[in-house]
């Protein structure tokens, strides 16, 4: 396939304030949260993980995800998204001005009850019961799928498998699904592999790929994405985050990197790269260590 099948624009998820804070250990300031949002939305993000309803004894740097979605000023044709991991934490949103949530579940079923205590059946049966109500409220739902190429429990996961809780969560309402390589072991022949067998049953705009670039494979992974047609790509600014119930795995595909990348392929995302970098440097300085993004790190003088 030549470079001439590429699209032309692809639309990208930030997950920065969200999964890329959320294992953080020293507790962020709220206002510090704010202005990351903030500045992020400011350099052209459209789409960005906000904050998580989920209980405070298991991720306390989420703990003022409702006091943000209070003070957060929303941006037309911005979706500012709450991970709800359940009813109760839906129930708590939908006492604030949420919108847009995201639900999640993984295709590994030992990563599934160590992450969330639950079998993926019973997770799916949740998932069915936040989307009801959900879909009352008018919410948009995206739901993610964890560990759809490996799992650091079980090794390989059947692609098989992925489809069928792809299918499940399409059938009980998301929107759109992210589909996550939790540990960053995939390669371009499986994305293709995976993506191939996805789009015969789901519709291209409903599929976002989710990578972490734990062995520096997750731009290629990209490309594979792109030239399989799914125009929908997750990243982190600074490639902030990794996972607590994932050992080994690095953080998420950093967002310079991405947009430096596309940007060179004549692809647009509608998010100014230097703006970007502009944010992560600020949360960096916040965090007190340097993110681990290449583009970033060679950017960094220039911003400052």
């Amino acid at each position: 396939m030549s470079a001439t099948n590429y699209p032309p624009k692809v639309i990208l998820t930030e997950v920065g304030p969200r999964d890329g804070l959320q294992n953080e250990k020293g507790v962020i300031p709220t206002a510090e949260k704010l202005a990351f949002i903030n500045a992020l939305v400011e350099s052209g993000v459209t789409r960005l993980e906000a904050g998580s309803f989920v209980s405070p004894k298991w991720v306390p740097q989420m703990a003022d995800t409702a006091e943000l979605f209070d003070q957060i000023k929303p941006k037309a044709g911005v979706r500012y998204i709450a991970l709800v991991p359940n009813p109760k934490g839906l129930e708590i949103a939908l006492q604030h001005p949420v919108k847009d949530i995201a639900v999640f579940t993984a295709a590994s079923e030992t990563f599934t009850k160590k992450n969330i205590n639950r079998t993926i059946e019973e997770s799916l049966s949740e998932i069915g019961q936040v989307l009801a109500t959900a879909k009352q409220h008018g919410l948009w739902v995206r739901g993610y799928v964890s560990t759809c190429f490996a799992c650091p429990y079980e090794g390989a996961v059947k692609p098989e498998r992925v489809l069928e809780v792809a299918e499940r969560l399409v059938q009980a309402g998301v929107d759109e699904l992210s589909i996550g390589d939790t540990i960053g072991v995939a390669n371009p022949k499986q994305v293709e592999s995976i993506s191939a067998m996805l789009l015969e049953k789901i519709p291209e705009e409903k599929i976002a790929l989710h990578f972490h670039d734990t062995r520096g494979t997750a731009l290629a992974n990209v490309v594979a994405g792109l030239r399989m047609g799914i125009l929908k790509y997750d990243a982190s600014a600074g490639g902030l985050g990794g996972c607590p119930y994932a050992p080994g795995a690095s953080g998420n595909l950093a967002t310079e990197d991405l947009l430096n990348m596309l940007e060179g392929m004549g692809i647009d995302t509608g998010v100014n790269l230097e703006k970007l970098a502009q944010a992560s440097l600020a949360i960096g300085k916040t965090l007190g260590k340097a993110l681990p993004s290449k583009v970033l790190q060679a950017m960094a003088e220039k911003c400052i």
